[in-house]
């Protein structure tokens, strides 16, 4: 499976003329095209940046190995369920393993895409928090990936498979820029941090008693990443703990304009009430 993936210069690149076609639309009185445009460069100038940074710990991947050893050996002493167990419930099935190699390589994108579309066209009010939630947790969990730690697919004496490598839908191959994804990055799991960003937002916005239906998503896209051999449990549990930082981030915040702007009003009030009482003080003299 070829990944077609843009390299982080062909979406920077793709980025800047998009936001250079926003500009050129907005002078046309169209703000709502424009404003999409907007919104479709700054998805694709973050998507650059995540591509460049993934770069970084391919160019040392001293150590990686080891610290893989070491979140398996940490996951047996926690007495958490095996991969290599569950990848051998599916391993018989190949159109399960190839599903699940596809789960992989295609959901990632899709879901978040589509989700980024429905908010900003259904729920236009709720997109700002859903893509500063975005970017929160994929700039927390790059920060991380920054320590190269390897996959479970790439630690010699597990007896783990590299599923999309045996079936020939590794992602992990040569991009149409010519670089290679990242395999070192396997801490923590964007995967897992974006499905379940993509369930919370759902549940949260809709209306809808199929709402719940998206909890599929998370629970699909862990087995997945579990079965394929791309990350560890420890890999989904940081994801998860970085998106539950990047809520508390955004509660703080709102939470301390609020008090900034009751303490401001409080003032305001104080203010408008010693002029007034100024002013009945003249008017009494």
């Amino acid at each position: 499976m070829q990944n077609l993936t843009l390299s982080w210069q062909s979406a920077g690149a793709v980025g800047v003329a998009v936001y250079a076609a926003s500009l050129a639309v907005r002078r046309t009185n169209r703000p709502a095209a424009a404003l999409v445009l907007r919104e479709a460069a700054t998805v694709l100038g973050l998507f650059a940046v995540w591509q460049f940074a993934g770069q970084l710990s391919v160019m040392g991947t001293d150590g990686a190995i080891g610290r893989g050893q070491w979140l398996w050996d940490t996951e047996r002493r926690l007495g958490l369920p095996s991969e290599l167990t569950l990848q051998q419930w599916v391993l018989p099935h190949p159109l399960l393993v190839q599903g699940a190699n596809y789960y992989y390589a295609v959901m990632h994108f899709g879901a978040m895409i589509a989700l980024l579309a429905w908010v900003f066209l259904r729920h236009r009010q709720a997109y700002p928090w859903v893509r500063t939630t975005l970017v929160l947790v994929t700039a927390s969990s790059l920060l991380v990936q920054l320590i190269p730690v390897a996959p479970p697919r790439l630690l010699p004496g597990t007896q783990l498979v590299d599923t999309a490598v045996q079936y020939g839908q590794s992602v992990y191959g040569e991009t149409l820029g010519g670089i290679q994804p990242d395999s070192y990055s396997a801490m923590p799991s964007v995967h897992v941090a974006w499905c379940f960003l993509v369930a919370v937002a759902v549940i949260r916005i809709s209306r809808s008693r199929r709402r719940w239906l998206v909890l599929a998503h998370p629970l699909l896209t862990v087995t997945v990443v579990l079965v394929t051999a791309n990350h560890f449990w420890l890999d989904g549990v940081a994801a998860v703990l970085l998106l539950l930082l990047s809520y508390l981030v955004q509660w703080a915040v709102a939470a301390a304009l609020v008090r900034r702007r009751s303490r401001k009003d409080q003032t305001t009030e104080a203010e408008d009430d010693a002029q007034q009482e100024a002013v009945g003080a003249d008017v009494r003299s």
